[in-house]
C-alpha cells in the first residue's frame, strides 16, 4: 500500500494554531476577553529569516487595524508589523529587546510581540481562521 502525501495546505496547517486568529500581512491575534496577543506567523519569521531586532510601540499608544505599529528586523531586511485591530496597547514583550531571535523560536509563544486591549469587536471578523490562513499562505 501506499501512503498519501499531505497537500501543501494540509502540511502546512500543521504548522499554525488553530486557536489564533490572522492576517494576510502574517501577524496572529489570540483573545482573551478584552485583551487580544499579537506576534507574527511561523510562516513569516521564516520568510524573514534571523531576526535581530523588533521596533514596538509604547505602551498607552492607540493602534489602529491594518496600520503599521512597528518594524522587524532581520538581518537582510526590515518589515513593517500590522495591527490585526484597534485599541491601546495594554504591554509589549520587553524580553524581545534583548532576545529578537525568539520571534524565530517561538512565534507564538514566547516570541509575542504586543498586547492590545480591542475596543472594535466587529474588527475581528476580518480576520482570518486557521485554515483559512493556511489555504491563503499555500497560494503564496
Amino acid at each position: 500500500m501506499s501512503e498519501e502525501q499531505p497537500s501543501d495546505s494540509e502540511e502546512q496547517s500543521s504548522d499554525i494554531p488553530d486557536n489564533l486568529t490572522y492576517t494576510e500581512e502574517h501577524e496572529w491575534l489570540s483573545q482573551d476577553s478584552d485583551v487580544c496577543t499579537i506576534g507574527i506567523t511561523d510562516y513569516a519569521q521564516a520568510e524573514l529569516g534571523d531576526i535581530v531586532f523588533v521596533e514596538m510601540p509604547e505602551v498607552g499608544d492607540y493602534v489602529e487595524q491594518g496600520q503599521a505599529f512597528g518594524t522587524i528586523e532581520a538581518v537582510k531586511t526590515v518589515a513593517d508589523l500590522y495591527a490585526p485591530i484597534s485599541g491601546e496597547v495594554v504591554e509589549i514583550n520587553q524580553t524581545l529587546e534583548d532576545n529578537a531571535e525568539m520571534v524565530n523560536s517561538d512565534p507564538y509563544h514566547s516570541g509575542w510581540i504586543i498586547k492590545i486591549r480591542g475596543e472594535k469587536p466587529e474588527e475581528m471578523e476580518k480576520l482570518l481562521g486557521h485554515q483559512e490562513y493556511a489555504d491563503y499562505i499555500a497560494d503564496l
